[in-house]
Formats: structure tokens, C-alpha cells, sequence
């Protein structure tokens, strides 16, 4: 095979949709010999915040000199991109030698496995393969069932914030989310939580004595001094003085101390990373497609909030970087998939909202433009169907005024195609 043969193949009718449960990437992972049980762990779970916080994590562990693999759902800019060791994508060769190596067992099997289940495989391998110290490992849904929960107990097991998404595969309340989440907690391990209301913290104490899990909680009193610009954010953190994160959304900054949290409880169990090493890996750190500036003049953000807490923590973003939502500055190019709670995340960022450009992700899973278009009528904004997502950004980028703000958000599925016509648009 060669790329494109590799990737049609990984995204195949075959292994399309979602079904629950470990056994098929347990019985991958066997015959391939079980190269998850050979490496070490950081697991990562959360609602909102994780892909964030596993950048911080993978980026504070490569500073401090391990090889460190970090797998990523979804990607951003390139499928290669969910599979990272030392901030380096997998290439294209090592990518079809590994699927022509997993492909016949995949085939082989009576229950087909998921495309999930062959890219947590694929990761597995390749992390085994280059020896990876260890590897920051975020969960693609959920927790319990999710596939990347066929390790065994991981050095530390990582819950960032928990909210109301995927509710029909994960329950439909808080408590129940939480549990699904919850089930990474292993038996004896070690477990920091981002926190939260009070019924979800019950939910995390009660499972973390029932498994004889050590847990703890983030301490946000931490953080002081916070300093927006565009540039990155300023805040201080006890006791490493002041650190600069290039990561500008308004709720990166406890994200970061979730991250810093969780090294110190590395370092507590033999990592040596001094406190040097954690500011410059917060520092260093690079996280594309959340709350991202690609340009100016207008200012042009690609956020892949896509719930409302998400969407919440952007329309803080939003009033911290640009004042008051009256002055109704920003132009929204809108993308969301189908199954996505419009009523509780919309009202979040219409008060900010100058004009809403409706686009379709190239997803199955996505929402019709014109479906999105009719639903964001009531806000009483000017709404434009443009279809595909390189027709929304030209049009944004055609009405927009200089001092205007266009966000592109609703999605990580769509980032890539707005970056590329983005891009487009400059170049032309």
C-alpha cells in the first residue's frame, strides 16, 4: 500500500461507526502481542480541556528529555497528526508499514473492529516500536468503554472538565457522564480530577475508593495575575513565578495547572523533571485549532469549541480579548455535526455575533448548512447558507472590516478545511 491506500483503508466503510466495548482491540492488541502492556501511560479524559492538557503534559515530559509518544482524537491538519512522539507526526512510511502489518488480523477477525479500534492499535504499535518512556494517551469518547481503556493501570489517570456532550452514548446526566468518564480510574492507581460541581466530585470519590485509587484534585487558588493578549497569556502559578502560555483561550490557564498538577505527581513517583523544565514545557507548548489566531487585519480565530461548556469558555475569550459583546464584532462561521445541543450552546456567543455564516464540515456526522442556517434565525442575526466551508470563509473574509473578529467554530472536524481556505484566500 502506499499512503492514500493506507488511509482509505483505516477510513473504510468497513470499520465505520461506533460500537462499544473493549474485546475487538483487546483481540487486535493480542495477536499483534500486546504492545500496550509494555509501555507507561499518562490517561487522559474529559468533556472540555483534554486535548489541551495532553499537549501540556507531552510537551513538559519532552523538555524534561523522555521520549514521549502523545496520541491524539480528532486530528486537526493531518490524519498523521493523532500519532506524535516528541511533537513529531508519524510519517506517511511508517504509517503503511504499520497498517500492512495490523490489515490481515484486522480482516481476520469475526467482529470487525471500528476505525478507533484500528488507530488505537496502530498507535500502540508504533509507540512500542520506537520505545517511547511513556505515552500521553487521550480517550476518543467517554472512558469506560472507549478503546484506549484496554491498559492496564497507567502511571497516572488525568479527568479534566466535565460537561453535557455525547449524551446519547454516554447518559443523560452529569452523574452518569462522569461515571463513564470515570471508568479509566484503575484498581490502585493514581488519579487527578479537574473538578468540578459536587455530584460529580461524589461520583469521582465514591468510584476512587471502590478501585483503591489515590485521588486528588487541581488547586486553581494557584493561578494569579492573569494577562491576556494575543501574543499568549501571562498568569503566575506557585511557586514557578510567571509563565507565558502561547495558548490564548481564556480557560487555558487552568488546563496548564491541571497539566503542571499532573507532573508533579510524576515527579513524586521517580520522574525527574525539575521546575525549570515544567515552565519552559508550558512555554514551548503548541496546540492548533483552539482559540487559534491565524491572522489579522481582520483578526481571524479557529476555535473547535462544540458544546456548551466549550462554547461558554469561548464567549469568555471573546469579552477578554475584545471587550464588550455590544459592540457586536464578530462574524461566526458556524460548522457543527448533527447530534450537537444548538439550543444550550448558541446562546453563549450571540451576543457577540455581527452576522452567522452557516458551512457543512466534510463529516458524515455533520448538520446541513441550510438545517444550521433555519435554527440560527431566531437570534435575530443575519444569517448566510454558503455550503462548503471554503465558500463560508471567503464570504466572512469578503464582509469583514478591518477592526472586525471572524471565529470559525463548532467543530475539530472542520478545522483543517479552514485552515486550508484560509490559506487560500491570502495566497489569492
Amino acid at each position: 500500500m502506499d499512503i492514500s491506500q493506507a488511509l482509505d483503508y483505516i477510513h473504510s466503510v468497513k470499520w465505520q461507526g461506533s460500537k462499544p466495548g473493549l474485546t475487538r482491540t483487546q483481540e487486535l492488541l493480542r495477536v499483534l502481542g500486546n504492545p500496550e502492556k509494555k509501555l507507561k501511560f499518562v490517561h487522559v479524559a474529559g468533556t472540555n480541556g483534554k486535548g489541551s492538557t495532553c499537549a501540556c503534559i507531552a510537551s513538559i515530559l519532552q523538555e524534561a528529555g523522555y521520549r514521549t509518544g502523545l496520541f491524539i482524537s480528532p486530528f486537526v491538519i493531518c490524519f498523521n497528526e493523532r500519532m506524535q512522539i516528541n511533537g513529531e507526526y508519524i510519517s506517511d512510511d511508517e504509517l503503511v508499514e504499520l497498517t500492512d502489518e495490523i490489515r490481515p488480523h484486522a480482516d481476520a477477525m469475526t467482529d470487525s473492529p471500528t476505525e478507533f479500534e484500528i488507530v488505537t492499535a496502530l498507535a500502540m504499535l508504533y509507540f512500542h516500536k520506537r520505545e517511547c518512556d511513556i505515552v500521553v494517551l487521550e480517550v476518543g469518547m467517554g472512558g469506560r468503554l472507549d478503546s484506549t481503556n484496554v491498559i492496564d493501570t497507567p502511571e497516572l489517570a488525568v479527568i479534566t472538565a466535565i460537561g453535557y456532550d455525547h449524551v446519547k452514548e454516554l447518559g443523560p446526566t452529569i452523574k452518569d457522564i462522569a461515571g463513564e468518564k470515570a471508568g479509566i480510574i484503575k484498581p490502585g492507581g493514581d488519579v487527578l480530577v479537574y473538578g468540578g460541581e459536587s455530584e460529580v466530585t461524589d461520583v469521582f470519590e465514591r468510584i476512587s475508593k471502590e478501585r483503591g485509587a489515590n485521588l486528588s484534585f487541581t488547586d486553581f487558588s494557584r493561578i494569579t495575575n492573569q494577562e491576556f493578549s494575543l501574543g499568549g497569556i501571562k498568569f503566575g502559578f506557585e511557586p514557578y513565578g510567571k509563565i507565558l502560555l502561547p495558548l490564548i483561550g481564556a480557560y487555558q490557564p487552568k488546563n496548564a495547572a491541571v497539566a503542571i498538577t499532573a507532573v508533579e505527581m510524576l515527579r513524586k513517583k521517580g520522574y525527574d523533571i525539575s521546575d525549570e523544565k515544567i515552565v519552559h514545557g508550558i512555554e514551548s507548548v503548541r496546540w492548533p485549532g483552539r482559540f487559534e489566531v491565524l491572522g489579522y487585519s481582520p483578526i481571524f480565530i479557529l476555535d473547535g469549541s462544540h458544546n456548551p461548556q466549550g462554547m461558554e469558555a469561548s464567549a469568555e475569550s471573546l469579552q477578554n480579548h475584545f471587550g464588550d459583546s455590544d459592540e457586536k464584532r464578530v462574524i461566526f462561521i458556524i460548522g457543527v455535526m448533527a447530534d450537537k445541543d444548538l439550543e444550550a450552546m448558541i446562546p453563549h456567543i450571540a451576543q457577540f455575533a455581527k452576522a452567522f455564516i452557516t458551512v457543512k464540515p466534510d463529516n458524515p456526522r455533520a448538520m446541513e448548512s441550510s438545517d444550521l442556517a433555519a435554527k440560527l434565525k431566531r437570534f435575530e442575526v443575519p444569517v448566510t447558507d454558503c455550503g462548503a466551508v471554503s465558500v463560508g470563509v471567503s464570504e466572512a473574509l469578503k464582509i469583514a472590516k478591518e477592526d472586525d473578529v471572524v471565529c470559525a467554530m463548532g467543530s475539530l472536524f472542520f478545522s483543517a478545511e479552514v485552515r486550508a481556505a484560509y490559506k487560500l484566500c491570502n495566497f489569492k
